[in-house]
C-alpha cells in the first residue's frame, strides 16, 4: 500500500472499532488490515491501537493521528480532484439512507433532473426507517426526522416538518368536524405506535408555545405510515400526519385538514455526516441539492 492507503486503511479500523468489520468495508482481507497497521505504526514510530480480542480503540496518539489522517485524506482526495471537477464534472458513487414515504415519494421522482445534471454520478440509494451505522454500512449520508441522538455524527440542519390534523369525509360526517382540542373527547384517532419500541403516540397539539397532548380512544393501532392514512382514508379515525404524505389525498378532496390552529409539534430534519473534516464535492453538492428539494416540497 501507498502512505494515503496505510492513512485511509488506519482510519476505517478506527471508525469500525475492529479489523474484521475495517477489512470487509475495504475489501480486503483481514490479514491487509493488521498489516497495513503495523506497517503504518513502524513508519511513525508509536503505537496507534489497543488490541483486544472484542474491540479495536486508538491510544492518546492514535486519536491525535487519526485527526491528522482525515484532513491529509481530505486534502488529497480534493486535489486529486480538483481539475477532473472543472472539466469533467462530478463522477462515482454516493451511497445515501433516507426514510422510506420521503424516499419514495418526494426524492425519487426528482432524482432524474439531478442525476441528468450530472451524467457521470451515480447514487446509491436507500430507502429504510432503521438506524444506519454509517461507517460499517459505507453509507455517504443519512436523512433523518425527529429529535437526533448523540451519535457523534456531523449533522446538518435542513428544517421543521410539519404536521397537520386530518379526517375523511366520510368520517366528518359521521361525527362532526372537531374545532379544538377540548372536542377531542367524542372523536375516534387511529393510534399510532412506534415500530421499534411500541410505544404509541399521543395526540399533541402546541397551546401558548407549550406542547399538550392526551390520550385519544381508538379501535385500531397500527404500525407504519401506509397503514396510518389507509386506515384514516378509510373512516376509522383522526390522525396527525406529516403535511407532504398526504397531500395528494388532501388535493382529491379524499382527506381535510381539521383544527389547523392546534397543530403538534413540526419533526426536525437533518442530514448525518460521517465526523470528517471535509465533506467530498459530489456529497456537498448532493446535500446542497437535496436541501433545496425538500424545502421546497415538504416545508
Amino acid at each position: 500500500m501507498d502512505r494515503i492507503d496505510l492513512f485511509r486503511t488506519f482510519v476505517r479500523v478506527v471508525e469500525c472499532a475492529s479489523f474484521t468489520r475495517a477489512a470487509d468495508t475495504l475489501g480486503l482481507p483481514r490479514s491487509s488490515v493488521s498489516a497495513a497497521v503495523i506497517d503504518l505504526e513502524a513508519r511513525v514510530g508509536a503505537r496507534l491501537l489497543h488490541r483486544t480480542t472484542r474491540q479495536v480503540s486508538p491510544t492518546q496518539d492514535g486519536a491525535a493521528f487519526y485527526e491528522r489522517c482525515l484532513r491529509l485524506i481530505a486534502d488529497v482526495e480534493e486535489t486529486e480532484g480538483l481539475f477532473r471537477q472543472t472539466s469533467v464534472g462530478l463522477s462515482g458513487r454516493l451511497r445515501i439512507d433516507v426514510p422510506g414515504r420521503i424516499g419514495r415519494l418526494i426524492i425519487v421522482p426528482a432524482l432524474p433532473e439531478f442525476l441528468a445534471r450530472h451524467p457521470q454520478l451515480d447514487i446509491d440509494l436507500r430507502v429504510t426507517d432503521r438506524a444506519v451505522n454509517l461507517i460499517e454500512e459505507s453509507v455517504d449520508c443519512v436523512l433523518r426526522v425527529g429529535a437526533l441522538g448523540d451519535s457523534g455524527l456531523i449533522a446538518r440542519k435542513i428544517g421543521d416538518l410539519a404536521l397537520i390534523n386530518v379526517a375523511s369525509p366520510g368520517y366528518l360526517v359521521a361525527h362532526g368536524t372537531p374545532g379544538t382540542p377540548d372536542d377531542l373527547g367524542v372523536h375516534l384517532a387511529v393510534n399510532y405506535a412506534s415500530p421499534s419500541t411500541g410505544r404509541v403516540e399521543e395526540w399533541e397539539w402546541i397551546e401558548r408555545d407549550e406542547i399538550r397532548t392526551i390520550p385519544m380512544r381508538s379501535r385500531v393501532t397500527v404500525n407504519s405510515a401506509e397503514a396510518y392514512i389507509a386506515c384514516c382514508l378509510a373512516s376509522l379515525g383522526l390522525i396527525q400526519i406529516p403535511a407532504y404524505d398526504v397531500k395528494r389525498h388532501l388535493d382529491a378532496g379524499e382527506l381535510i385538514e381539521v383544527m389547523p390552529h392546534h397543530r403538534a409539534a413540526p419533526m426536525p430534519m437533518a442530514l448525518l455526516y460521517p465526523h470528517r473534516q471535509h465533506l467530498s464535492r459530489r456529497l456537498q453538492v448532493f446535500a446542497d441539492w437535496l436541501d433545496e428539494l425538500l424545502k421546497r416540497e415538504m416545508m
